[in-house]
């Protein structure tokens, strides 16, 4: 039986952990005896426990020090940095076979330890294509293959939208999930271009999450009633079944996995034209796309989405139509693949 460890340090339980939970959760449906490592206190180990067949180990840094038990597995999968800085160790002292998944598309550092850690990889794997080209371009001999990541699959409480609904009753609800961070998700400037919207239309803007940027952007939305931040919420999938149209202004983005979710729900998307999104949002196909930072032209789209339900319900309906080349299944597919590849190579 194959044997899989996930490392995946990660503090908090954002887009890479769920979709790292995701994962775990398919593979043990297909018989996989699985380890995840993390950090104490592991929001995402809490939500693995009663996943089939996987043990949960907690580490303490150095992260290396559980090396004894980080040796005992087929293959190790780094789901992010520290993950893959302790894997490639590993490989380096003593030979355990590892894969990285990198989600994110920031600047790789250019070190000689950054790129022996991709080259020594028996796979990278990107999210994006953009990401897939930052690591050739630091480390020309790493083998990467890209894989997205998955839909959520989320389903939506029936009571919980219909009470959602009427809260929001009579409003155009526009959408955004995201840290609350302007450096990397960009709400400042969607507050910016929601203030611009003509006051005779009932505009609302709801911002699920919390960040470093909450306080600017509530001065940001000082006086407007219509702009509510809901901080963290245990059921998005509600939330996005309530949305008119969501609105991701972000400035950098691996991906944007949750723009599958949206779609899911065939909620209509404007995005920033930047990252991985074009790898899910064509322009006038399947969303809206707006170069970041641009609150003009994010005014101007959310204004023409709200006016035309024809060509938002054309591009929300489109946009599901590419959704099983997201799967949870495709995905899973994919990495088994990649995994069978890596433990023959190994010699298992």
């Amino acid at each position: 039986m194959k044997r899989i460890a996930h490392l995946n340090f990660a503090k908090g339980f954002r887009g890479g952990e769920r979709q790292t939970m995701l994962l775990i959760e398919t593979l043990a449906a297909r018989g996989y005896t699985q380890q995840l490592f993390v950090r104490h206190d592991s929001e995402l180990a809490q939500r693995c426990r009663s996943v089939p067949g996987l043990t949960i180990v907690a580490l303490s840094k150095p992260y290396i020090a559980g090396w004894r038990a980080l040796r005992d597995t087929d293959l190790l999968h780094a789901h992010e940095t520290k993950g893959a800085q302790v894997a490639c160790l590993m490989n380096c002292l003593f030979g355990v076979k590892y894969i990285v998944t990198r989600r994110v598309d920031n600047t790789i550092k250019d070190n000689f330890f950054t790129r022996m850690m991709y080259a020594r990889a028996s796979r990278s794997v990107a999210l994006s294509s953009v990401i897939r080209d930052m690591i050739l371009e630091r480390s020309p001999d790493a083998q990467v293959d890209v894989i997205p990541s998955a839909s959520t699959h989320f389903s939506p409480d029936p009571d919980q939208v219909a009470a959602l609904r009427e809260r929001f009753a009579g409003r155009y609800l526009i959408g955004n999930i995201g840290e609350l961070d302007n450096t990397h998700k960009g709400q400042k400037y969607l507050i910016e271009a929601f203030k611009e919207l003509p006051e005779d239309e009932p505009y609302s803007l709801i911002l699920l999450g919390k960040g470093k940027d909450e306080e600017a952007y509530r001065q940001q939305a000082e006086g407007m009633d219509n702009i509510i931040f809901e901080g963290y919420v245990n059921n998005v999938g509600d939330y996005i079944a309530c949305m008119d149209l969501f609105v991701f202004p972000s400035q950098n983005e691996g991906l944007g996995s949750v723009l599958l979710d949206v779609m899911e729900q065939k909620v209509p998307v404007i995005a920033s034209d930047v990252g991985g999104i074009p790898d899910l949002v064509t322009h006038e196909k399947t969303g809206l796309l707006v170069p970041p930072g641009d609150s003009r032209g994010l005014n101007q789209a959310i204004q023409r989405l709200q006016g035309d339900a024809t060509l938002s319900g054309l591009l929300a309906e489109q946009a599901s139509q590419q959704l099983p080349l997201f799967s949870v299944t495709a995905m899973a597919d994919s990495y088994e693949a990649l995994y069978e590849d890596a433990i023959k190579v190994a010699g298992f």
